[in-house]
C-alpha cells in the first residue's frame, strides 16, 4: 500500500483498501482503516478521521453519576446527609452507571415508575429526585476538572411526581397533647414539648446546641440561632422560646456539652423512633398511609395555636422561620420581644393553662 500526499494516509487504488496512522501533537496517534473508490474518497476519509480525533481530544471526560454522588456525600455537611445517602443508594443500581449527561427525566422516569409501583409516596420520590438535581447543578455550576471545564455543561429540569398522595398533617388537640406525651419516653417527651411550644423541625431539634444560644439581655431571655446548614430551606432560622421552652431549656442545662436534648449522655440522632410510633397507636391516635403520625405534626401544631391565639399572619410566618437571611439583621431586640409574647400566648390554649400540663 503506497503512501499518500497527505502525511499518515495509506490507500492502494487497485483494492481501494486504505487507512490512517497519523501522530498528533496534544491528542496522540490517529488510526482509522477505511475502503475507499477514489483519492478524494480516501482524502475525505483522513479528513474525517483527524477532526474527529480532534473532537474527541476537546471533549471533557464524562465522570459517572456514581462518582458525582461519592463526592458530593464526602464533601456536604448538611445535617440530613445520612438521608440523602440513603437515597442515593437506592437510585444507584438505576442511574450509577451512567455518565452525568445520561442522567435526565427519560433516564430516571423508570426509577420513578419502579418506586411509584411499590408504593412509595411521591412526596419521597420528589425528595430523592431533589438531592439528583442538587448534585447535577454542582456538576454544571461548581465541579471542575484539571482543565477548568465543568463536568456537566448544563443541569437538566426535573418533573416532581405528584400522585397527590400526600398524607394529611394531623395537629393534636390539648387532650391529645397530653395522652400522647405521657406514653413518650420522658426524653422524647422533653423534646415533643420544646418543639410543639417552638415550631421547630424535628432535625433542628435533635441537633439544637449550646453554642446557637444568644442571650438578649433587653428582654432577660435568650434564643437560638441555627445556622443554615442545618435548616430545610438552607437559611438561618431564630427559635425564641416561651416560658414553658425556657424552663425546658434551663433543666437541660449541664447534661451535655454540646447538644441540648440527649439520651444517656449522648444526643439523639432523631425523634420519629420505635419508641415514638408505639406511643402513637398506645394514645390512640390514627394511623394509615393517609395521616402523619410524626413530629411534623408538632410543627402543624404550633402553626395552628398561633392562628387560634389571634397571632397575625406575618408573624406567625416569623415564628415558622419563613425568613431569608441573617436574622441579627433584621430582627431589633424590641420586634424579638414581640415574637416572644406572641409564643407565650401557646402556654394558655383553649382555656388549659399548659404550664400545668407541661409539669
Amino acid at each position: 500500500m503506497a503512501r499518500n500526499k497527505l502525511p499518515g494516509l495509506y490507500w492502494d487504488k487497485k483494492t481501494g483498501k486504505g487507512s490512517v496512522d497519523k501522530r498528533i501533537d496534544g491528542i496522540g496517534r490517529v488510526r482509522h482503516r477505511f475502503t475507499a473508490s477514489s483519492q478524494i474518497e480516501a482524502e475525505a476519509e483522513y479528513h474525517r478521521a483527524v477532526a474527529q480525533a480532534k473532537v474527541v481530544a476537546s471533549t471533557p471526560e464524562q465522570k459517572l453519576f456514581r462518582e458525582a454522588a461519592t463526592k458530593y456525600l464526602s464533601e456536604e455537611t448538611k445535617s440530613s446527609i445520612d438521608r440523602d445517602a440513603q437515597c442515593l443508594a437506592n437510585l444507584d443500581p438505576w442511574i450509577g452507571h451512567l455518565r452525568v449527561d445520561q442522567v435526565h427525566q427519560g433516564s430516571i422516569q423508570p426509577y420513578i415508575e419502579h418506586r411509584k409501583t411499590q408504593g412509595i409516596k411521591s412526596n419521597t420520590i420528589a425528595r430523592e429526585l431533589a438531592v439528583v438535581r442538587r448534585i447535577l447543578t454542582l456538576a454544571s455550576r461548581v465541579w471542575r476538572d484539571l482543565d477548568n471545564q465543568p463536568w456537566l455543561s448544563t443541569a437538566p429540569l426535573f418533573r416532581m411526581p405528584d400522585w397527590k398522595d400526600a398524607a394529611k398533617p394531623y395537629p393534636l388537640s390539648i387532650d391529645e397533647q397530653h395522652r400522647f406525651f405521657q406514653e413518650l419516653p420522658g426524653h422524647l417527651s422533653e423534646m415533643a414539648l420544646f418543639a410543639i411550644h417552638t415550631g421547630a423541625r424535628e432535625h433542628v431539634v435533635a441537633e439544637l446546641r449550646w453554642e446557637w444560644e444568644v442571650r438578649i439581655p433587653e428582654i432577660q431571655s435568650s434564643i437560638f440561632l441555627v445556622p443554615g446548614e442545618f435548616t430545610k430551606n438552607e437559611t438561618s432560622c431564630m427559635l425564641v422560646l416561651n416560658s414553658i421552652a425556657r424552663n425546658i431549656i434551663e433543666g437541660r442545662r449541664g447534661k451535655l456539652d454540646t447538644h441540648v436534648f440527649g439520651f444517656r449522655g449522648k444526643p439523639v440522632g432523631r425523634m420519629h423512633n420505635t419508641a415514638w410510633k408505639n406511643a402513637w397507636i398506645r394514645s390512640g391516635l390514627p394511623v394509615g398511609d393517609d395521616v402523619l403520625s410524626g413530629p411534623h405534626n408538632l410543627r402543624h401544631t404550633f402553626a395552628r395555636r398561633l392562628r387560634l391565639a389571634g397571632v397575625p399572619l406575618e408573624t406567625r410566618k416569623a415564628l415558622m422561620h419563613h425568613i431569608d437571611g441573617d436574622i441579627t439583621i433584621h430582627y431589633s431586640p424590641a420586634e424579638v420581644g414581640e415574637l416572644v409574647s406572641a409564643v407565650e400566648k401557646l402556654t394558655t390554649v383553649e382555656g388549659v393553662t399548659m404550664l400545668r400540663l407541661a409539669s
